[in-house]
């Protein structure tokens, strides 16, 4: 299913953007280093296998979102695949929550597609899915990341301490979250609104 709001779209990923994404991660390298998941080390006498191929990363999310356990998408902007957005860790039951984790291109970094693209995605999860908590953590140091969730009014919750691997070493997070009580009339509306 695409979401979309103006000139921006998110759509699931697929095999054949292999190529876009793969350029825009290459040109993003640097930039996105120090938020990117990394592999901790294995535990003494075992060995950490190669990293996934793009066709593998695929296939995994796709089997995950089959599972009804992930949303994984890429984010378009005027028809160019400039980013990546997944709702993961979905949990129903008592909880009916998951988190969303988000990447941008730098070269379009700053114009309100990251904000759009969180606000469709929230909605969906809490309109469409029947979700009830959405959480976002970030790095304290990632300030950009930080004014996407706090544009957007989710709110902070404190800080869990060595919470990821992230570049290298297991890094803090910052928690925001919303609930689905507290945004009846939808994210993406009090987004345009603002």
């Amino acid at each position: 299913m695409e979401l979309r709001e103006g000139e921006v779209a998110l759509r699931p990923i697929r095999l054949r953007d292999q190529r876009a994404w793969q350029d825009a991660s290459r040109r993003n390298r640097d930039w996105l280093r120090r938020w990117e998941a990394t592999v901790p080390p294995a535990p003494p006498g075992r060995t950490v296998g190669p990293r996934p191929s793009y066709r593998q990363m695929v296939r995994y999310l796709r089997g995950e979102a089959g599972a009804g356990r992930m949303l994984p998408y890429v984010v378009v902007y005027r028809g160019q695949l400039v980013g990546q957005l997944t709702v993961g860790g979905i949990t129903w039951g008592s909880m009916c929550s998951a988190n969303i984790g988000y990447w941008i291109d730098e070269a379009v970094a700053g114009r309100g597609i990251m904000p759009t693209a969180v606000a469709l995605a929230t909605d969906h999860c809490f309109q469409e899915l029947g979700l009830h908590r959405i959480e976002v953590c970030i790095r304290p140091e990632n300030g950009p990341s930080r004014r996407v969730v706090e544009k957007l009014g989710f709110r902070s919750e404190g800080m869990r301490p060595r919470y990821l691997h992230i570049d290298g070493d297991w890094r803090d997070h910052l928690v925001y979250a919303l609930t689905a009580d507290e945004i009846p009339e939808g994210l993406l509306r009090r987004w345009r609104l603002r």
